[in-house]
């Protein structure tokens, strides 16, 4: 979808618009919703920034998912410049290509990807560290790009929400001394915990009804923050023993190299075994002994004693699979699942 056909969308005399949700947990899904909580949306997300009349924003996601749409919608209602461009993983390239006389962005949302991206050259890395106020969203954040981002001078947020909610309902400071593992709700925004523990969210200006979510989660003692340990779905069951996948991945963060993510496979014996999924194609070789033909059995053994010393037991990996590529949906998202090549 081109900006002018959304314009267009934005300003005709339906109150609804369609939506479709990323499809990180399934295949995407239509999803009508009321322009009116859009609006609202905007005006939470620019009065929490202090976004001013006039400031710059910059479109770099695609236009097809709520995250691309929620970034026109704020600068039309909020009357910021909008600048858009070809939603690829070096936004600042395109900004420099196509506006090439802007030299400051009040604003701009990228998923990690383009971040990670962006930092990988020196020019791209001093323009992004100069948007003033710059949301990640889209896909976790590991350890490593945390790190990265503390450093910023300005302020960089980590998103939380999904198309239900209208982009996102929470952020958590990633740069500065207010950089913090606790996403901060918004205000009119409330967050829970079921059963389960799975989050809810009740936010009435921009979704109708109460919201229970398949992320797992922690409060903070204050009862108003929370941490999102990840997704109910993957939960994996070993010998009875919980784990959650999205854990085991930040505690490995700093050893694998390999763009990697963990998943499970039945077992006759313990339920489910703890399974790494390991990009193969840009395998660097962490020891001398290492060879290029390494199977995934001899990459598992390599790692073994990392991974007993920085898990508990049923958490560490059993199983490793290799694949040329690992699946993500077109908005960066990883597809936590067996590839269908080994089921």
């Amino acid at each position: 979808m081109s900006l002018e056909e959304f314009y267009h969308q934005w300003n005709d005399s339906d109150p609804r618009l369609l939506v479709h949700t990323s499809g990180s947990t399934g295949a995407p899904k239509p999803l009508w919703v009321e322009k009116s909580r859009m609006r609202a949306s905007a005006r939470i997300t620019c009065e929490f920034l202090q976004l001013e009349e006039g400031e710059t924003a910059l479109l770099c996601l695609p236009l097809d998912y709520i995250a691309g749409k929620m970034m026109a919608v704020r600068a039309w209602e909020w009357n910021l410049r909008l600048l858009a461009v070809i939603p690829d993983s070096h936004p600042m390239v395109a900004l420099a290509q196509d506006y090439p006389e802007v030299s400051t962005i009040a604003f701009a949302a990228m998923i990690p990807m383009q971040v990670v991206r962006s930092l990988e050259d020196e020019k791209e890395a001093i323009a992004l560290k100069k948007i003033k106020n710059l949301i990640i969203g889209g896909g976790a954040i590991d350890d490593t790009l945390a790190k990265t981002l503390r450093s910023f001078p300005n302020a960089v947020y980590s998103t939380y929400g999904m198309t239900e909610t209208l982009s996102h309902v929470a952020l958590r400071r990633l740069s500065g001394p207010e950089a913090s593992l606790w996403y901060t709700p918004f205000n009119g925004v409330s967050i829970s915990l079921d059963s389960d523990q799975r989050i809810v969210i009740d936010a009435p200006e921009v979704c109708a009804e109460r919201l229970v979510t398949n992320d797992i989660g922690e409060m903070n003692v204050d009862g108003r923050r929370f941490r999102v340990l990840g997704r109910a779905g993957n939960v994996i069951c070993s010998g009875g023993i919980k784990v959650q996948a999205e854990e085991v991945e930040r505690l490995l963060a700093d050893v694998i190299s390999e763009p990697y993510f963990v998943t499970a496979i039945p077992d006759a014996v313990l339920g489910q075994v703890v399974t790494i999924v390991v990009q193969k194609e840009h395998r660097r070789e962490l020891s001398e002994s290492s060879t290029v033909d390494e199977s995934p059995e001899q990459w598992l053994h390599r790692h073994h004693d990392t991974f007993v010393r920085l898990l508990p037991p049923y958490w560490c990996p059993r199983k490793a699979l290799f694949v040329n590529r690992l699946p993500m949906t077109e908005t960066g998202k990883i597809i936590r699942k067996i590839p269908s090549m080994f089921t």
